[in-house]
């Protein structure tokens, strides 16, 4: 087996509990502000218990700061401990991971022509599920949930449950989580992003074995791109869970 980036397992000698010895999960996040960040973190959250019983140690890394970082795990429910900040993506670029379209003066350009799937491959596909639904992937909303959407009249969820049925994401389910995360960052976007130079920047994904062999990773080439399988974004574990 291949081993891991020299400069990924420099960077976790030094933060203690994920030497070599052990599984370890590093997920390389976009800024904090980036709808993937929020999106991955979420199914992460949800998923890390199982993660911590495989015996397998977890760790986020994401463009910002600390205040982003406490305001960032409040919402997504991914435990502060976990989750580490950086200012700058010096890490990503270590790794080569895709610093996204890039244009001159501004980065906004290069976001917004990424978001129309400009240098972003599978960025509307993505978006599209997020509306159609997909019958292969988890329910995110239950049926008992009160959806609140800005100034929007809150909607309990058992409204898509009437729409579409039970156990699936539904149409417009998902669709409806992602406004939900993008209405809290544009409401905190300084919290989340403090410097727009790096908005366009993508994350990655890196399964080590305790001898620092690289077990599986994928490295994000697009907005909505953070996992390889969108439809259950952490189903490279699989193997190496504890059946619950």
């Amino acid at each position: 087996m291949m081993k891991a980036p020299s400069a990924l397992l420099e960077r976790l000698s030094k933060v203690p509990g994920m030497e070599s010895g052990q599984r370890r999960l590093v997920i390389l996040l976009s800024p904090l502000g980036d709808f993937d960040s929020l999106e991955y973190a979420q199914a992460l959250a949800t998923a890390l218990p199982r993660i911590k019983a495989s015996g397998i140690s977890t760790l986020a890394i994401g463009i910002g700061n600390e205040k982003g970082a406490d305001k960032f795990s409040q919402f997504t429910g991914l435990e502060r401990k976990s989750l580490l900040v950086e200012p700058k993506p010096t890490l990503h670029q270590a790794l080569g991971l895709y610093a996204g379209v890039k244009t001159p003066g501004s980065p906004w350009p290069g976001l917004v022509l990424m978001c129309a799937g400009i240098g972003s491959p599978g960025t509307l596909l993505e978006v599209m599920r997020g509306y159609t639904g997909d019958r292969s992937a988890a329910q995110r909303i239950d049926k008992d949930e009160m959806i609140k959407v800005s100034a929007l009249p809150a909607i309990k969820g058992d409204l898509f449950s009437r729409l579409g049925g039970e156990g699936f994401l539904r149409p417009f389910e998902l669709a409806t989580v992602r406004l939900q995360n993008m209405c809290e960052v544009l409401s905190n976007w300084r919290t989340y992003v403090p410097c727009d130079d790096y908005i366009t920047q993508r994350g990655g994904t890196y399964l080590l074995e305790s001898d620092d062999t690289l077990l599986y990773s994928f490295k994000d080439i697009g907005i909505l791109g953070f996992s390889e399988t969108m439809a259950r974004p952490l189903s490279f574990l699989d193997t190496y869970l504890k059946q619950s």
